[in-house]
């Protein structure tokens, strides 16, 4: 998308977010009792309400967790659906505090439309889904295709750049949802449907019939999916993004939701007594108590448990940690020191 249409979608809204420096984003979270965090409309183990509409997911256990360290609640937050199209006004206007959906870090989005991506929470990149009866095993046997493709996406671009290098032509299906996606390629309009491979293995889980769909092997991007908060309140991205390491870290350090509280009252390792808290006082440096780190760990797990628990291979989405696991698995995830 153009420098200019960017500047169109978000000039309504820069008034809004220039009042609203007036107050740091923490006092606002805090007076308002409550962290708004956007999310999906749905997408099954990242971000979607259960039978009794409390919203559960990969997503959802960073948003309580930074609820956690913030309001002392985990089940302080207001959850707003967000679509490809809607997420980047609702993060600018300060309709949510802090964006936490399958969101890709990009130059554009972090610099023309200045958010900060805070870390990556889930590497991931673009793939393909089909039906298995369509009788295809590679992507290169796509051409001619219709495409299923989400509006306001990197996976647009991706799309078209993929099939121009290999000389095929498709016609795309624009969608607004993940919802849509689904009706839409269970439908028949559309031979195939992309989007990043978690989003994919998270779409078919929801089908009544998973294995007549087939994941393609091609990946074809980069697409490092995080939190994202508004440029101009360091403070508050830095609250952000350590919630993030202080799960990572928890994982590798061996501080789990079960051991925590024993943990908290101090151990041998003097990087885990710094982050929970025993040691120091690495809170009050950004406007919290030496305890924030625990809150955020116990609301759901450290980062493996979390994964585990909501799209791992136990699960109905069945994903491998892959380059997702820790540093000293073979995996990307690594935190900075807390030191």
């Amino acid at each position: 998308m153009k420098k200019s249409v960017f500047l169109g979608a978000f000039a309504a809204t820069s008034l809004v977010a220039g009042l609203a420096q007036a107050q740091s984003t923490l006092e606002t979270v805090q007076s308002r009792g409550e962290l708004n965090c956007g999310v999906s409309t749905g997408l099954a183990g990242f971000s979607a309400p259960d039978g009794n509409g409390v919203w559960q997911g990969f997503d959802v256990a960073f948003c309580r967790a930074v609820a956690a360290a913030v309001l002392q609640d985990p089940m302080a937050v207001n959850f707003v659906p967000t679509t490809g199209q809607t997420r980047f006004s609702a993060l600018a206007s300060g309709e949510v505090d802090v964006l936490a959906r399958n969101t890709t870090w990009t130059f554009s989005r972090d610099v023309d439309l200045n958010f900060t991506f805070v870390g990556t929470n889930y590497y991931d990149g673009q793939g393909f889904m089909v039906t298995r009866d369509l009788g295809v095993s590679s992507a290169l046997e796509l051409d001619g295709a219709t495409v299923c493709i989400q509006t306001g996406t990197t996976t647009e671009l991706n799309l078209a750049d993929y099939f121009r290098v290999n000389g095929m032509a498709y016609e795309p299906v624009p969608i607004e949802t993940n919802a849509e996606a689904q009706q839409q390629y269970l439908a028949g309009a559309c031979d195939v449907y992309t989007t990043d491979v978690s989003g994919l293995a998270a779409t078919r889980a929801s089908f009544a019939s998973p294995s007549d769909h087939v994941i393609l092997p091609e990946v074809i991007s980069k697409e490092p999916l995080g939190p994202a908060v508004r440029h101009g309140d360091d403070q508050w991205g830095d609250i952000v993004q350590w919630t993030l390491f202080a799960l990572i870290a928890a994982e590798e350090l061996g501080v789990t939701s079960a051991n925590i509280d024993e943990m908290k009252a101090g151990t041998d390792n003097p990087e885990i007594n710094r982050m929970l808290g025993s040691e120091g006082d690495l809170g009050s440096m950004f406007g919290l108590d030496s305890e924030w780190a625990v809150r955020a760990i116990a609301a759901a797990g450290n980062y493996g448990e979390i994964f585990s628990a909501t799209i791992g291979e136990q699960t109905p989405i069945g994903l491998a940690r892959g380059l997702n696991a820790q540093w000293t698995q073979g995996g990307l995830l690594y935190a900075p020191p807390f030191r």
